[in-house]
């Protein structure tokens, strides 16, 4: 069912040579077809849209202005949509909303004695463009934390695009909630030209700054392809979580959090790493009967005999080390004092501390964001946050006797690299003063 590591006595290396890897595809097939569509909405603007629409959702729209939803469209979805679920995307919205705050960066200026003047403006992204998956599945919260922290961040023009249904209407959780986060253009078109209309502009939807959100291979690849054009956030890859557990964790709350998991995807990884062997026994044993219970059986039994993991080492500091080498998108770690360990961990999108903070609780309701760098991308990339919607630009202002007093160095810099007129630009203006 998952495989089994006894990792007691070996090294790192050898343990991960044991893990399942997931390899990168070339995916050159679905590439082909995503830079036609890109090249097609590029050029034809919504005539393409209308026809990639009406080919893959099987919607014919007879006039572009019927990708825009409706203020009727709106009101029809939050009659679709429980109360009480409402509440629940409201005091997610809320606890996000509350987090982000934390993250807004100031503009600052530093005056020094001379009269010289540097410093930092902060200035929010001017449209954002975020994209949300359509389908069978329908995913409010990360509508929630695509959105949120943009409009915490300033942006003043939201642009949400996803698939239309065969009635050509938007999930009414996905409307909702995006109407809660504070979105106020919500177009129905998806895959790659959705993409292209974002990155490019068509006469219906307008052309953004940066591209945000998840979507399948199409919509992955093609925001790799319109990188530069403009911003985006990530390319995301299958979930995956390392559970890190010492003798104090309860197999059936770790079997419960890696399948969590592992219900998102065949290729989503789930591992779990102790220095207890007991634990782990019962672990895949409580595996076992936990998934005989759940709708999603054959995927997270998919995802766990291929790319599942129950690992065995001699001390915590291993577990950590391996932890950080691996560097996974959720790390929770289920140990009894799970603060003393926090500072050793220098990789991992998201952690989770103790025994009653299961990943889910970060999906959903926490505050934190939960679009995480995946597939070891830890390393570098940071979560998504307020940071990613704005922009940074210095100030720098000299007034003639602060320049005049550097002016030497600035010329001896320019001459030593070839650049006479950058030189030149310092002496024009002190020519007449010798």
């Amino acid at each position: 069912m998952v495989k089994f590591i006894d990792g007691r006595g070996k090294d790192i290396a050898w343990v991960m040579e044991k893990l399942n890897r997931r390899w990168q595809a070339s995916f050159e097939k679905e590439r082909n077809a995503v830079l036609e569509i890109l090249s097609s909405v590029r050029q034809q603007g919504d005539e393409a849209l209308l026809e990639y629409t009406a080919r893959f959702d099987g919607v014919q729209y007879s006039d572009a202005r019927e990708m825009l939803v409706s203020p009727e469209e709106i009101r029809e979805a939050y009659a679709k949509v429980d109360g009480g679920y409402i509440d629940v995307i409201k005091r997610a919205r809320d606890n996000i909303r509350k987090f982000h705050s934390r993250q807004i960066e100031n503009s600052w200026t530093l005056l020094n004695d001379d009269g010289i003047i540097v410093g930092q403006r902060i200035t929010p992204l001017e449209r954002v463009g975020v994209y949300v998956p359509g389908g069978r599945a329908a995913y409010p919260s990360s509508v929630l934390m695509n959105v949120i922290p943009a409009m915490v961040a300033g942006v003043p023009d939201i642009v949400m695009v996803t698939p239309p249904g065969s009635d050509k209407k938007v999930n009414p959780y996905t409307l909702v909630a995006a109407c809660e986060a504070g979105c106020k253009r919500i177009f129905k078109v998806g895959g790659a030209q959705a993409i292209a209309a974002l990155a490019f502009g068509t006469a219906t939807i307008p052309r953004v700054d940066k591209i945000v959100g998840p979507g399948n291979i199409y919509v992955a690849l093609a925001k790799k392809e319109v990188y530069g054009y403009v911003d985006i956030d990530m390319i995301a890859g299958p979930s995956e979580v390392m559970v890190v557990a010492d003798s104090s964790a309860k197999p059936a709350f770790v079997a419960a959090d890696l399948m969590s998991q592992a219900e998102h995807d065949p290729m989503a990884s789930a591992v779990l790493v102790t220095t207890c062997i007991e634990l782990a026994t019962n672990v895949v044993e409580e595996l076992q009967k936990q998934v005989e219970e759940l709708t999603t059986r054959d995927v997270i039994l998919a995802s766990l005999k291929d790319f599942g993991a129950v690992i065995v080492v001699d001390s915590m500091e291993r577990a950590i080390e391996l932890a950080n080498a691996i560097a996974p998108e959720h790390l929770e770690l289920a140990v009894r004092n799970p603060f003393e360990i926090l500072g050793s961990v220098k990789h991992a999108g998201a952690i989770f501390l103790g025994h009653y903070t299961p990943e889910p609780v970060g999906d959903y309701m926490a505050g934190p964001n939960h679009v995480l760098p995946t597939g070891g991308t830890a390393r570098f990339f940071s979560p998504l946050g307020v940071y990613d919607f704005v922009k940074r630009s210095n100030i720098i202002f000299y007034p003639e006797k602060a320049l005049k007093a550097v002016s030497r160095d600035v010329m001896e810099f320019a001459c030593r690299e070839g650049l006479t007129a950058h030189a030149n630009s310092i002496k024009v203006r002190f020519k007449d003063e010798g």
